[in-house]
């Protein structure tokens, strides 16, 4: 993976969406070059795709010019929020192109496994060092929707096993292993839990 350079402070950031909005070309060139990282970070949730890292970063690439090109500072967000949104489209136009993405990525989509062989969610990925990312307006919407009526599709042990694996209601995040401990299950019967109630919840979202 390439190493980009470091987001632009916040006071970076205005005075460089102002000289763009003055017509400044290199303005808008350093805006670009100061978020590539987000391309990279979107594009790493696409590596099972069978698509060349380089060709995932150069789709993605191609989303974050366009954010550049209609980001305006009125939107109300900073514009690695805009961007990040411009990115992901960007890839899910690609593959509906070829037809290897159907329908939206929810937030609960598998796309892989880590180390120790749980699978890994999207939401998992879009919990990204940046609360410019985090405060998504798409993602809000989802999570209030998705904390609003689990209690009523899952079980006891389903929202439990929710609760701590996602950190949610002050929860602290907590692996699939930590959880079997706690409960004194196996790892292979939290993680069987987990994915039934991921399914419950995916149509939560589709509704």
């Amino acid at each position: 993976m390439k190493t980009f350079l470091v987001p632009l402070s916040p006071e970076e950031e205005e005075d460089c969406l102002n000289r763009i909005k003055n017509g400044e070309k290199a303005a808008k060139e350093e805006l670009i070059l100061h978020n590539m990282r987000l391309v990279a970070h979107v594009a790493k949730k696409y590596t099972g795709s069978q698509e060349d890292m380089e060709d995932l970063i150069s789709i993605g690439t191609i989303g974050l010019l366009k954010a550049a090109d209609s980001f305006r500072p009125d939107y109300g967000s900073r514009f690695a929020t805009y961007a990040i949104r411009c990115i992901d489209n960007e890839m899910l136009m690609h593959f509906r192109s070829k037809r290897k993405v159907r329908g939206e990525v929810s937030l609960f989509e598998s796309i892989g496994t880590d180390k120790e062989g749980n699978q890994i969610q999207l939401v998992e990925v879009l919990e990204y060092n940046d609360s410019n990312v985090i405060d998504d307006v798409a993602k809000k919407e989802q999570i209030g929707k998705i904390k609003a009526e689990m209690g009523t599709v899952l079980s006891s042990r389903e929202l439990l096993i929710i609760r701590k694996r996602y950190g949610l209601d002050g929860e602290r995040e907590q692996t699939q292993r930590e959880i079997a401990d706690r409960l004194g299950i196996s790892r292979s019967y939290v993680s069987r839990i987990e994915k039934k109630a991921l399914e419950k919840l995916r149509k939560i979202i589709c509704e």
